[in-house]
């Protein structure tokens, strides 16, 4: 076990009718002129954009609104938001979505008061010395970001997809109604259940394996995920199950799972170059690659792929065959991948096959220019991540 800090000072307002708070609460952490961000149409069709708005008005609150986040939330939308709250004196940031509109929502907090591009927090060219505070109402549980002190972003030049992580960034609350996912489509909503249980899979992965109250809480909550996909994707309005998805996606990302463990984050950033490339869903480019990493690493330590499959995948252990138990964990996986509706290669992903070409650019730009290595569990140079590619094709 290694020493940490765990720091997790965002407030979370869970339940039915939970937006019935957003005023109070925003009037609570200091905001008086208010940025909704939000993403399509969905948030105007579900009447909940309409609801958050009158909301504030009704409190007494100022708000300019701004909509159009896409998947992979873009830099061009950042810049559009940091022009608006520059103008309208905006200074408390309300995303209402998922995580693609919390992400956007940080990179525009990062840039109002910055006098570059906020892109320069995301290539390390600079470190924000100030943050507007940003807020979410939660309606598609997945990428952790209400609570979470990260962010990505993918800049159109270049296609390229970067993540930046700041604790100034985290949240100062978050309201979470499990009602509000009904409506989420299934593939939408395995890709969710894939990024939660992947972002504490990134954290699992490590040689820092002494740390049984983490390993503990980890395995559980992978387990429930598992579990309640299914029951949700059976009945869209299960409510339960969607509570436990929805608070499951929280405590899989605001650094609880990470405690006391070196952490991975290799899969992230190879499927990131997949998203930045071909605009697929981020879930879903993980399920996609990660057999193949997990098989590429495996060896690194195979008990902790023996003891992924067996406590969280429950494969029968082989005691005298570690590494026949180790695969079948991963093979479990990938049948459970297939039975949510997820790829597991990127055949599957994008429908045709990947060129040489792809490979190495998308490899090089992992790599940001052959520069940086990824991960922990195995350190992965740009040759290792074109192997990686190239046995997910």
């Amino acid at each position: 076990m290694i020493d940490f800090n765990y720091y997790a000072p965002t407030e979370v307002v869970f339940g039915k009718d939970s937006e019935e708070q957003v005023a109070s609460l925003v009037k609570k952490y200091g905001g008086h002129k208010v940025l909704v961000h939000y993403g399509g149409k969905s948030a105007q069709r579900s009447g909940l954009l309409d609801k958050i708005c009158s909301l504030l008005k009704e409190g007494g609150i100022d708000y300019v609104a701004l909509g159009g986040v896409v998947p992979n939330p873009r830099l061009s939308k950042v810049h559009e938001g940091v022009e608006i709250c520059r103008k309208e004196e905006v200074d408390f940031i309300l995303a209402v979505g998922g995580g693609s509109v919390i992400d956007s929502a940080k990179a525009i907090a990062y840039g109002v008061n910055y006098d570059g591009d906020p892109w320069d927090f995301y290539t390390g060219k600079a470190t924000p010395e100030s943050f507007v505070p940003v807020a979410s109402v939660l309606t598609i549980p997945a990428a952790g970001s209400e609570m979470s002190e990260s962010s990505v972003i993918t800049n159109e030049d270049g296609d390229v997809k970067l993540g930046y992580s700041n604790n100034i960034s985290r949240p100062k609350f978050a309201i979470m109604n499990p009602e509000r996912t009904f409506t989420l489509p299934a593939y939408q909503t395995a890709a969710g259940v894939t990024d939660i249980m992947m972002h504490m899979m990134e954290r699992y992965f490590s040689h820092d394996g002494d740390m049984t109250v983490t390993d503990n809480i980890t395995e559980s909550l992978l387990r429930t995920m598992k579990e309640c996909v299914f029951a949700v994707l059976e009945n869209p309005e299960d409510y339960r199950n969607r509570s436990q998805i929805m608070w499951g996606g929280s405590l899989a990302h605001n650094g609880l799972t990470g405690c006391g463990r070196t952490e991975d984050w290799a899969t992230h950033q190879i499927e990131h170059e997949l998203s930045g490339m071909f605009d697929v869903t981020h879930g879903a480019g993980l399920a996609a690659v990660w057999s193949s990493w997990a098989r590429y690493v495996m060896k690194e330590d195979i008990s902790r792929f023996v003891r992924f499959a067996v406590n969280v995948m429950g494969v029968e252990n082989d005691f005298t065959n570690p590494e026949a138990t180790a695969m079948k964990g991963i093979e479990a996986m990938e049948r459970f991948y297939h039975a949510i509706g997820m790829p597991i290669n990127i055949h599957e992903l994008i429908g045709r096959d990947i060129t040489d070409k792809e490979i190495k650019e998308m490899a090089r730009k992992c790599t940001h220019n052959f520069t940086v290595t990824h991960g922990n569990f195995k350190v992965l140079g740009a040759d290792d991540i074109e192997k990686i590619y190239c046995m997910a094709r």
